[in-house]
């Protein structure tokens, strides 16, 4: 498999794009926008949305999905929430059993449902896999080493992606536990706006490192409920980017959690940005997800709360740090 077919020219899509066409790979990205094709066809650079890195020439846009269909291996590419129209939109392709990943942490915000529950809704049966793990776009775009996990049910294939997608760079891991792949992916970003309110409001690296853990906890407490294995969270699409997406301004979600923290509304930071803050809708399938798995979730019905609920952060804290104390296991 060295035949690749990116769906969607953001910054994820175009880093992981240039990552794999600097090793050779035959890829064609699939861009909705006819500047973003130009650009990256003529310019080799994503001027939208991955300014300032250079393409790879042998990087290839375009808006025929024709071009898309005749590749061996199709990544998802789009934000979670619009997952479901990509997945229609091409099911046809993928109906036929070839493998296609979908590189979306998040939970559909109107359903409850996982990416991969998604797609089996769209393409029963289809050969869907996830792609999640703690990286940047900007970062993966400059080549700069890294480590994601696939989770795929099929081994076999899973082996042939691991082998179709991976490099000395791009670190590529395998498991079979799609649904803790995606648990760990997609509750992090939640975690990691809480994250940034502790950074915003000041309230110290201690707290923020307690925070973190707790969330950890939540996120294992899910999983379980589930029926995903703890071992998988210990990895990259757990702990791994859970740490990443905590900790750094480079994350939307963490920046978004420090802007509220420091006062600014959410209408406001979301208004200055192009791309996705996926924790926010999130935040919101979590409430559908807790509820329907009877997980109690306190950090991220905290984050529900001020972002949808309209509560002040400081009252949402106080009610957090006023919960009774337990056993560390619970």
């Amino acid at each position: 498999m060295h035949k690749i077919g990116v769906m969607g020219a953001g910054a994820w899509g175009t880093a992981l794009s240039q990552a794999l066409a600097t090793t050779g790979r035959d890829v064609t990205i699939w861009a909705r926008e006819p500047s973003v094709i130009d650009a990256i066809n003529n310019e080799h650079e994503n001027t939208t949305y991955l300014k300032g890195i250079k393409l790879n020439e042998n990087l290839h846009a375009t808006n025929n999905l024709g071009e898309i269909y005749n590749k061996e291996v199709i990544l998802i590419m789009t934000p979670a929430q619009h997952v479901r129209a990509t997945l229609d939109s091409i099911k046809s392709e993928l109906s036929t059993g070839k493998p296609f990943i979908i590189c979306a942490k998040g939970i559909e915000k109107e359903t409850g449902l996982m990416m991969s529950e998604v797609a089996q809704e769209i393409i029963p049966g289809g050969n869907v896999g996830v792609l999640t793990g703690p990286t940047f776009a900007s970062e993966v775009g400059r080549g700069l080493p890294c480590a994601v996990t696939i989770a795929i049910k099929d081994k076999d294939v899973g082996r042939q992606v691991i082998d179709a997608l991976g490099s000395r760079t791009l670190r590529t891991y395998l498991t079979t536990d799609i649904i803790g792949a995606q648990i760990g992916g997609s509750v992090k970003n939640v975690i990691a706006i809480a994250c940034g309110v502790i950074e915003g409001m000041e309230m110290g690296e201690s707290a923020r490192c307690a925070l973190l853990t707790r969330g950890l906890t939540e996120i294992g407490r899910l999983a379980k409920a589930m029926g995903a294995k703890k071992e998988t969270l210990m990895g990259m699409c757990g702990v791994g980017d859970l740490v990443l997406t905590a900790s750094s301004m480079q994350s939307r979600n963490f920046s978004l959690g420090v802007a509220l923290g420091q006062g600014k509304t959410l209408e406001e930071i979301l208004g200055d940005r192009i791309a996705v803050t996926e924790g926010v809708h999130t935040a919101k399938a979590l409430r559908v997800m807790a509820k329907n798995n009877a997980v109690d979730m306190p950090i991220s019905k905290a984050v529900y709360e001020f972002l949808h609920e309209g509560k002040e952060i400081k009252d949402v804290i106080q009610s957090v740090l006023d919960r009774p104390l337990r056993a560390e296991s619970v």
